[in-house]
Formats: structure tokens, sequence, C-alpha cells
């Protein structure tokens, strides 16, 4: 995400500055045992909104967006260098992590995709930012996408993980080759009452196998991990990721209110923003080929 970020200066996006950095960042080791110094609050839609604000208030924003099951301080070691270079920095929790809550009770807990997209565009209005680039992970890359497929007004440039990740309840119906399957062992099993019970019970010690299995290379301490996880004592974490993994396979339904946004997003918008898609050298978990998405970017700079 750093690199990409960086290498975002080379079209026109972010300043020299930044990408004068990118000859160092192979070199910089990640921080252990840092946390941000002050999460701030802010309601934001139908949610009072846990989020990280560093930098300059004048400086281009840059929105960065994690995912599952991770949380803001996975851009703890990103987030020194873009303010160095004069960036202000914006990290929420997304719904059902951290100090993100729900405003009322009755509000459905709803984990389909559009909705974590309108979360990020209320918390820019509530924020008064007119455009941002915009930058994730996971669930990250995927609200990345929506936002500069659908409200491209809102996005200056967007950085994505594993590329094209827009979902389609309907084609995510369709089976796929034995070996692709056992990838998303963990969306079969939270479709289950078992899985719920399970995840609910083994929060912890299903984040940290997951971060292994993703990560197959990535050494993490005790105390890395540590950081992350009080952000899943959210009391909607459980909820909210069963209901997304559930939403995708089409077992449950989202808000009807979201139905014209889905329908948009099943066919599979072109983003024409400015874009980088990146992905790791030892990526265990599952991603789709570059050659099945570039179609869907048509930006200038996409790479």
């Amino acid at each position: 995400m750093t690199l990409g970020v960086a290498e975002l200066a080379m079209i026109g996006c972010l300043s020299e500055q930044v990408i004068q950095s990118q000859t160092n960042i192979s070199m910089t080791k990640p921080t252990t045992n840092i946390s941000f110094d002050e999460v701030k609050q802010i309601h934001a839609g139908v949610l009072n909104v846990g989020y990280v604000d560093a930098g300059p208030l004048d400086g281009t924003v840059v929105i960065l967006l994690h995912g599952w099951p991770y949380d803001i301080h996975s851009f703890i070691d990103v987030t020194p260098l873009l303010v160095e270079a004069g960036y202000r920095v914006i990290i929420p929790y997304l719904r059902g992590y951290g100090k993100t809550q729900f405003l009322s009770k009755e509000t459905m807990r709803n984990g389909q995709q559009s909705v974590f997209a309108l979360d990020t565009i209320n918390l820019m209005d509530a924020l008064k930012i007119k455009k941002a680039i915009v930058a994730g992970f996971d669930w990250g890359a995927r609200t990345a996408n929506i936002i500069a497929a659908l409200w491209p007004d809102r996005c200056k440039a967007m950085v994505s993980v594993s590329g094209y990740l827009i979902g389609n309840p309907e084609l995510n119906k369709m089976p796929l080759p034995p070996k692709a399957e056992l990838e998303w062992w963990y969306q079969f099993y939270f479709a289950t009452e078992r899985g719920r019970a399970g995840y609910e019970k083994y929060t912890n010690d299903f984040a940290k196998l997951i971060w292994k299995i993703a990560s197959p290379k990535w050494n993490f301490d005790e105390a890395t991990f540590d950081k992350s996880a009080t952000s899943f004592n959210n009391p909607d974490h459980v909820s909210i990721v069963i209901h997304n993994y559930r939403w995708r396979l089409g077992l449950v339904q989202g808000e009807a209110k979201y139905n014209e946004l889905e329908k948009r997003l099943a066919e599979a918008p072109v983003i024409a923003v400015p874009s980088i898609t990146l992905e790791g050298d030892a990526n265990g978990a599952p991603h789709p080929d570059r050659n099945v998405y570039s179609k869907n970017f048509s930006g200038k700079g996409f790479c």
C-alpha cells in the first residue's frame, strides 16, 4: 500500500516529495508496539465513526480503508510518510470494528458491499471533504473501487490491493473449481450457524489464522496482532462479518433502499479515475488475476 500511494505521484496525483521517498520505502522496517495518538469520533450517516485524522488540515486528503480481519493499524507505517509529505490522512474504523458504533439499536447490522462505500461518503460529508485519494485492501479495496466507480467526482485517485473487487451475488452463486473453492473455506463456514458461533467464540484465533494464511511470509509478533485484535471487540463485529459473507453468496438480503446501487455494481462498472492496483509477492488470500480485471479500469495512469 505504501508503494502504491507513492506511485500515484507518477500520474500527477501526489507530490514529488512522495515519489522521492519511494527509494527508501523498501528499506523501511515496520514499526512495532506503536498506536495512533488519537482516535476522533464523528456522527456520519447511521454511524458514530472512530477515525484517525493526521497531517495538515489543508493538505490533499488520503483516505485509507482496512479490510477483514484487520483494522486501522494496518496503516501505522504509511501514515507518517504521507504526513511528512504534506497530506491529510483519514483512517476510519469500518462499521463493526473498533470505536465505530451504530447510532441506533434499530439499524440493520448490514454488511453488503455498497454500505461501506456510503459510510465513507458520509464520513467525507461530515468532515466537509469534497474529494480524496482513496486506498484500501480487502474490504477496503472493494470500498475504494465502489467509490471510484459510483462517485468519481469525490475520488481524486485510487489505490487498490488485489485490483477490482466489486462483487455480484448472483455470479457468486456459480461454482468454482475445487481448488478455488478451498481458498474460500471460511465463507462457507460462515454460511452455517456453527460458523457464526465458532467465529463469535474464537474471534481472535480465527483472525490470527487468517493473517497467517493471507500473509505466509509476515512474521508478525503478538504485540502487533494485539493492537488490531481489540477492534474485534466491537459489539457488532460478528454480525457485520457474518452478514457480509452470507450476502455475497445470496444467502441473506441487504436493505431494499440500496437495491439500485447494487444493481449498478452488479454490472461491473468501469473505474475511470487514475488508479494503481497492487498485489503482494506472497499473497495467500484469494485474489483475481490482473488480466481478468484490467478491462474494468480506463483511468489515466492505470497500472
